[in-house]
């Protein structure tokens, strides 16, 4: 094998291998729930914590740009209430209170921006409102 073609492959899979490493997807990133069930009220607090899925680690810097909390659809149809963003203590962890008007399922339909990260990462994730 010629030996300039050998040490260019090795350079080609090293600078491949390096760029797939360099730059995760948004698809690495899962929004979850802190609490799946929430006391419903005018005054309830959802929380969700993003995780990068490949170390596990919470995401602490994320910039939330975009919140909507819906009562699921085969509950009751469209019936949004707003949110507001609340502080949290644990790393990771974003919170908003919101008015849980009636017990069922809600969808809170959330986006962030991750640093360094080109693609918004996006996530739905149900709570069930209790009494």
């Amino acid at each position: 094998m010629n030996p300039n073609l050998f040490v260019a492959t090795i350079a080609f899979a090293a600078a491949v291998g390096l760029s797939g490493a360099a730059f995760a997807a948004a698809n690495d990133y899962a929004f979850e729930p802190i609490k799946a069930e929430v006391k419903k009220g005018d005054d309830a607090i959802v929380s969700v914590r993003l995780k990068h899925k490949p170390t596990g680690k919470p995401v602490t810097d994320a910039v939330i740009v975009q919140t909507r909390i819906d009562m699921s659809p085969d509950a009751m149809g469209e019936m949004a209430s707003p949110l507001t963003a609340v502080p949290s203590n644990e790393p990771g962890v974003y919170s908003f209170k919101t008015d849980l008007s009636m017990q069922g399922r809600w969808l809170l339909s959330i986006a962030a921006k991750v640093q360094g990260e080109p693609e918004t990462v996006v996530g739905k994730i149900t709570f069930r409102a209790t009494r």
